[in-house]
C-alpha cells in the first residue's frame, strides 16, 4: 500500500460504472490485453493435450477460444500461466458463432448434411483437412463435396494428416482446431448430440492417433454428457477435460483486474486504484496491468479491500451476512457455478443503484442496491439460458408465482396442465430454418417425458438437486426472474 489518498465513495462507484459498464457484452466483444484476465483454475484449460472444455453460460468459453485464435493474446497466455507450449502453435478455428464458411460448414449447410444421413464423423475430419491444407479440397467451395472427397479417399486423407503430423514434429509446433457454440450446431438436441459426438470422436482419434494435431472442444456439461451416449470411446475423453470453472477468490480478483484496467483517458482513478493498492505488474507497452498476487487469490486480502467498497454488512448487523460471501453464494446456479458475467452485472447495477437512491452513502456499494443487482443479474441470466435454449422459459413459466421449495408431484402437474410437451415441440419447429448460427437452438432431448425434463434442468444448473424430503429447488439467481418466491429470500422485483 502508498501514501496515496483513499478513494472517497463517490470515487470508488464512479471507477466501479466505468470498468464495468461493458460487463453485459463480455459474449460479444473480443477479448483484449486489457480485458485478459486469468484465474489460476483456468491455466489447465489451456493445456494443448486437454481436449474438452465444459463450462456453462458465460463463463469463458468463447472468450478463451477467441484468446486462443490470437497470437498476441496467446503470448500474455503462455507469459502468466508459464505454459511455453502455446508460443508454438498453429490455430484453427473448427466451429463458432463467427460466419466462416472457407473454414466450417454454416447453419443451414449443417442441417442439410445431417438430413441427408451424412456421418457427423466426416464433416468435422473434412474440417481439419481443410484447415491442415489439403490440395484437392481447396478446388471443392462445397462442403458437401469436401466431405464426399474425404468419405472416398480415405487413404489419401489419413496420408494427409500423417503428413501433416511428421512435418508439425520437425517445425515442433502444434496445429490446434478450436471448437465453440456447439449449441448452435443444430435446433434439434438429438442431431446437436450427433454432430458433437463426431466432433469428440475425431479428437479422441487425433489425441491418441497424432502427437502434434489436438482438437479443443469448448462445450456446455450437459451436452458433453450426452454427447458421451453417441460413441463407445468418448468416456476416455473424461480424462483430457478441463472445466472452467471460478471460484469466489477468481470472481473478485477479476473485479479489482477491472478496476486496475479501466482505461478512460479521460479519468486516473484506475492508476490511483493501482497505487493504491500497489503490486501491480504492467507490460511493456503499458497497455496490460496485472494485479498483486494477493488481490487476486488471497480472500482475506480482498474482503479487506471489497469492505472500503460495500457496506460491512447485508443489513443492521452480521447475521444478515457479509457482501464478500453474500454476494457470490446468491449468484450460484443449481450445481454451484457461478458465471463471472452475472457477478459484475450485479456490482455494476449495485453501482448505479446506489447512487440513485442513496448518493450520499459512505460506502460505495449500499447493501439494498447489491440486492437490486442480484436482482438486475438474476433477469440477465434468464435472458441468456433463455437465448440459448428457449425450452428452459416454456418450462419454468407454469412454475410462475409459485414458492421454491416445490413438491415435484406439483411441478408435473403444471406441465401438464400447461400441455408442456406440444408447447416444446411447437418452440422447437420454429428454429428448424434457422439461417443464422445466433438462432439455432437446441431444444431437451426428451421433451414428452416431463421426470426426465427436470433432470435436464438439473443438468442445466436452472433447479439444484432435490431437497432431503424430495422438493425440487431453483437457486436465486433463476428463481427471481423467473417470477418465483421463497420465504425470506431476495424478493421479486416490483412491476
Amino acid at each position: 500500500m502508498t501514501s496515496e489518498p483513499a478513494f472517497t465513495a463517490h470515487e470508488y462507484r464512479d471507477l466501479l460504472s466505468a470498468a464495468l459498464r461493458e460487463s453485459l457484452y463480455a459474449d460479444t466483444r473480443m477479448p483484449t490485453a486489457h480485458t485478459l484476465f486469468m484465474p489460476d483454475s483456468h491455466r489447465t484449460a489451456l493445456y494443448v493435450d486437454n481436449v474438452v472444455v465444459p463450462g456453462g453460460r458465460g463463463v469463458g468459453k468463447t472468450f478463451w477460444y477467441q484468446t486462443l485464435l490470437d497470437e498476441r493474446l496467446r503470448e500474455f497466455a503462455a507469459d502468466e500461466y508459464r505454459i511455453n507450449r502455446l508460443r508454438r502453435l498453429r490455430v484453427h478455428p473448427g466451429h463458432g458463432l463467427e460466419l466462416n464458411s472457407e473454414r466450417y460448414p454454416g447453419p443451414l449447410e449443417l442441417q442439410g448434411l445431417v438430413e441427408s444421413k451424412e456421418d457427423p464423423y466426416f464433416i468435422w475430419y473434412a474440417v481439419l483437412l481443410t484447415a491442415l491444407g489439403q490440395e484437392e479440397l481447396r478446388g471443392l467451395p462445397e462442403w458437401r463435396d469436401k466431405i464426399a472427397w474425404v468419405r472416398s479417399n480415405t487413404g489419401p486423407a489419413q496420408r494427409t494428416l500423417e503428413k501433416a503430423d511428421r512435418e508439425a514434429h520437425a517445425e515442433n509446433v502444434v496445429h490446434l482446431l478450436l471448437f465453440d457454440a456447439l449449441e448452435h450446431l443444430h435446433p434439434e438436441r438429438a442431431q446437436a448430440d450427433r454432430l458433437v459426438g463426431g466432433i469428440l470422436r475425431l479428437a479422441l482419434q487425433m489425441r491418441f492417433g497424432t502427437r502434434y494435431i489436438r482438437l479443443k472442444v469448448f462445450i456446455r456439461p450437459d451436452m458433453f454428457e450426452a454427447a458421451k451416449l453417441t460413441f463407445a470411446d468418448a468416456s476416455k475423453l473424461s480424462g483430457y477435460a478441463s472445466s472452467l470453472e471460478w471460484t469466489q477468490t477468481d470472481l473478485y480478483g477479476l473485479l479489482f483486474h477491472c478496476l486496475g484496467n479501466e482505461d478512460d483517458e479521460q479519468s486516473d482513478l484506475a492508476e490511483r486504484f493501482r497505487r493504491i493498492t500497489g503490486g501491480w505488474e504492467t507490460d511493456s507497452g503499458g497497455t496490460r496491468h496485472v494485479p498483486p498476487m494477493l488481490l487476486r487469490n488471497d480472500a482475506f486480502t480482498q474482503e479487506a479491500l471489497f469492505g472500503k467498497i460495500a457496506d460491512p454488512f447485508m443489513g443492521g448487523n452480521y447475521r444478515k451476512g457479509k457482501p464478500y460471501t453474500w454476494l457470490p453464494n446468491h449468484l450460484k446456479d443449481g450445481k454451484g457455478k457461478i458465471s463471472p458475467r452475472s457477478f459484475l452485472q450485479a456490482l455494476s447495477t449495485a453501482a448505479d443503484a446506489t447512487r440513485s437512491a442513496h448518493p450520499s452513502h459512505g460506502r460505495a456499494l449500499h447493501h439494498e442496491a447489491i440486492r437490486t443487482g442480484v436482482q438486475a443479474a438474476s433477469k440477465r441470466r434468464v435472458e441468456e439460458v433463455s437465448e440459448d435454449t428457449p425450452w428452459v422459459r416454456l418450462a419454468i413459466g407454469p412454475l410462475e408465482g409459485c414458492q421454491v421449495p416445490i413438491a415435484e408431484a406439483t411441478v408435473l402437474k403444471l406441465w401438464k396442465e400447461a400441455d408442456l410437451p406440444t408447447a416444446l415441440a411447437q418452440d422447437a419447429a420454429q428454429y428448424v430454418q434457422a439461417d443464422k448460427p445466433s438462432l439455432v437452438r437446441t431444444g431437451p432431448r426428451h421433451p414428452d417425458d416431463l421426470p426426465r425434463l427436470i433432470t435436464e434442468l438439473r443438468e442445466l444448473g436452472v433447479m439444484a438437486e432435490p431437497r432431503s424430503d424430495g422438493r425440487l429447488d431453483l437457486p436465486d439467481v433463476y428463481r427471481i426472474a423467473f417470477g418465483l418466491g421463497r420465504m425470506g429470500g431476495v424478493p421479486r422485483p416490483k412491476a
